[in-house]
């Protein structure tokens, strides 16, 4: 039986770190959870909508972790324009994020119809950004659509945006069913897939009732989640890390209406080390969490980090804490309460690469 693993530091190729004092708490634990790359979300409050700033969010959090390499994108708005498009991919902007209106937090802004933006994605080809797509389209009731199908409504138009752009990379976000992983496979190969953490373990039973694994899109049936896993244990080289950790304070999940999010940031490789083992494939941790990522988007690590390696044994009462604090010095501000809050885990980092 494995009893320790030692492999890169993890790259997560979605990652949200909100604003203020949630993200002066959530910023530096990322280094805590074995991770060394992200790749951040634009929908705050405003929108990151332009490339000046993006460079100055990245700023504020070059500060918070200065051992993380942080890539930024765009949100996806009719403001948006390919000069500007070419002004951020100079200043190194990775991607711009599409969120159809209305679907998840901060999506108010979000988009209704993509042939407007086709002279943007013209743009991105050419200067080599990628596509980020959140892959739901609004709940309809009189069109029979809602959070248990809104992600296979939405693969047409994943399709239909490849087959008009077949060299610009697309990512469709946190896939939650086998429609998607199976779309995601037939496509070519400019066309990946993020795959969180809470997917990997979640179906419809364990979000129903439970706010805190509440997240959008929302997980599915048993035979979606077997599909997610079956990917990564072939070890699809386009399916890869993206945690789409979303922290929200305990009193925006635990409320009338609960937020959608699931918040791993602080321990992703020891979730993951948990969930590969109960899946039988360790062995494909490294590539799923270091590797398929960084290859399909071309992306790497700041100088000194590439090498860094990050060491993990097995062992009983690694229990995950109960909340995290968001400010040290407000309590009225809360906590944000992790995936699997006091649940021991049984894995653990022993030794990171910072």
């Amino acid at each position: 039986m494995t009893q320790s693993i030692t492999l890169p530091s993890a790259v997560d190729f979605h990652v949200h770190l909100r604003q203020g004092d949630m993200m002066k708490m959530v910023t530096p634990k990322i280094q805590e959870g074995g991770v060394s790359l992200v790749y951040v979300m634009p929908n705050l409050q405003p929108p990151i909508t332009t490339t000046d700033q993006a460079l100055s969010y990245k700023r504020e959090l070059e500060a918070l972790a200065p051992n993380v390499t942080f890539y930024m994108t765009l949100y996806l708005s009719p403001s948006l324009t390919p000069a500007e498009i070419r002004k951020a991919a100079k200043a190194g902007i990775a991607g711009v994020k599409s969120y159809p209106r209305g679907v998840t937090t901060n999506s108010e802004n979000g988009i209704e119809s993509y042939e407007i933006y086709y002279p943007v994605f013209k743009a991105m080809e050419e200067e080599g950004l990628v596509l980020n797509l959140h892959g739901e389209i609004p709940s309809d009731v009189h069109k029979d659509i809602c959070i248990m199908n809104a992600e296979e409504k939405f693969l047409p138009q994943l399709e239909k945006i490849h087959k008009a752009f077949p060299k610009l990379k697309i990512v469709l976000e946190h896939a939650t069913s086998k429609a998607a992983v199976d779309m995601v496979k037939r496509l070519g190969d400019t066309v990946g897939c993020s795959i969180t953490v809470h997917h990997l373990q979640l179906i419809i039973d364990d979000w129903a009732g439970q706010a805190h694994h509440f997240c959008k899109p929302v997980a599915k049936y048993p035979h979606d989640r077997d599909a997610i896993r079956d990917v990564v244990k072939a070890g699809h080289p386009r399916f890869f890390l993206g945690t789409d950790s979303a922290p929200h304070p305990i009193s925006t999940k635990e409320g009338p209406r609960s937020n959608a999010g699931v918040f791993t940031t602080p321990l992703v490789l020891p979730y993951l080390a948990k969930i590969f083992e109960e899946i039988d494939c360790l062995d494909r941790l490294e590539n799923f969490a270091c590797h398929f990522g960084r290859k399909f988007y071309g992306l790497s690590q700041k100088p000194g980090f590439v090498d860094k390696k990050v060491t993990l044994v097995k062992q009983s009462n690694v229990v995950v804490p109960t909340g995290f604090n968001i400010s040290s010095t407000n309590t009225n501000l809360g906590t944000v309460v992790p995936f699997y809050a006091n649940q021991d885990i049984g894995w653990k980092i022993v030794s990171n690469f910072y």
